[in-house]
């Protein structure tokens, strides 16, 4: 999937599921058990990626091509978005992205 693609389906499941925007509030979502994907900017701290990893292993991570700022800015923020998790994905197709981290 390409940039444009990507930023189409993040708006989407914003605008018509629920996710979780920023790296605190996606770890929480991640040990309650309601997130099943994480959307990861490109330059995402490796031990936010490590904390996921061991943590919550049943998660399935992608890492995306675009930085921080980019991800924020296609969530509609004015801040660097390091993480987005995925609790429902709406009409978007985030929930068919594989893995690409382990």
């Amino acid at each position: 999937m390409n940039c444009v693609d990507m930023i189409r389906e993040i708006k989407d499941a914003i605008g018509t599921g629920a996710v979780t925007i920023g790296s605190r509030t996606t770890l929480s979502a991640c040990a309650r058990g309601e997130v099943s994907l994480v959307l990861l900017s490109a330059n995402c701290p490796s031990d936010l990626v490590s904390n996921i990893v061991e943590k919550h292993p049943e998660v399935v991570l992608h890492q995306l091509a675009m930085v921080n700022r980019d991800l924020g800015t296609a969530c509609g923020k004015p801040f660097s978005v390091a993480a987005i998790g995925v609790k429902d994905a709406g009409s978007s197709e985030l929930l068919t992205l594989e893995g690409n981290l382990s």
